[in-house]
Formats: C-alpha cells, structure tokens, sequence
C-alpha cells in the first residue's frame, strides 16, 4: 500500500464547517485507512504542512463553498481547488493551495505525490452550536467512498 495521509479539515463547532471532524470520527472507527495517517484540524493553511512527509497520497476532507447545492460532493485534484479569494498575506488567511505551493519551496521533500481535495458543499458557516445540514450530513457515505475509491486507485 502507498503512504496515505487524511487531512480532515474544520470546526467541529459551526454548522457544516463541522464537516471534516464528522469525517475524522467516521474513520476513526473503521479500518479504511490500514497502515496510513488521519489528522483532524480546526485550522487550514500552514498547519496542514506540519503534517507531510512524503506520502504518495494526501486526501484533504473540508466543506466548501464553490456554489453548487449544499450536499454536493467534489473531488479535485490540487491544481482544480481555487486559491484564495483576496489578498491572503498572513497565514491566518492562507488556502489550501498557497500552503502547499510554500511547502513545495521550503519542504520539498515531504511534499505529497498527489493532492486531492474531497469537499462538500456546504451552507452553514456562520452558527455556533448547530449541527450538520441534513444535506451535509446525508454526504459523509459518499465522502467515505470517495476516499476509499482514492486510496484503492
């Protein structure tokens, strides 16, 4: 098997956002990813690079907001995720793909082979204390198998 690492993104707190954690927690519990890695954060951006070493295979679970309707599940290899929308100077502000476009400079090493994003279109962002969307929530069977037809492939 190829080194595999999960990154499953979010707030486990705010409505869809809570997305990635409701992922982790579902792969904690089964025995999809034998022999790889899964890590669950609450922050997106450069944290993600503390976690690369080389894998062949990095899977990036996160609701998004690319205007489809909610529930809807993409799969997108690292030059389809959007970059950022403004002027991302801090890390704070940093997407997905600029984070690893500065780890291809400084860490290049431990870069993935391949980047995919598993995303689920979400539309709560803004609420604390609420659960999933029933439409985000009715995705996570088909996340799991998307990863899973990832790791397989």
């Amino acid at each position: 098997m190829s080194k595999v690492l999960i990154v499953c993104i979010g707030n486990s707190l705010v409505g869809d956002d809570a997305l990635g954690y409701k992922v982790y927690e579902r792969l904690q519990t089964g025995s999809l990813l034998a022999g790889g890695r899964t890590v669950f954060l609450e922050l997106s951006g450069m944290q993600i690079l503390d976690f690369l070493n080389g894998d062949d295979l990095l899977v990036i679970v996160d609701a998004v907001q690319f205007g489809d309707p909610p529930g809807t599940v993409h799969v997108r290899d690292l030059a389809d995720i959007p970059q950022a929308e403004g002027n991302p100077i801090t890390s704070h502000h940093m997407g997905l793909r600029e984070a690893l476009s500065l780890g291809t400079l400084l860490y290049p090493e431990k870069m993935p082979r391949r980047t995919v994003l598993v995303g689920v279109e979400g539309l709560c962002f803004d609420q604390i204390g609420v659960p999933l969307t029933p439409q985000v929530e009715a995705a996570i069977d088909e996340v799991i198998v998307e990863i899973r037809n990832l790791i397989l492939n």
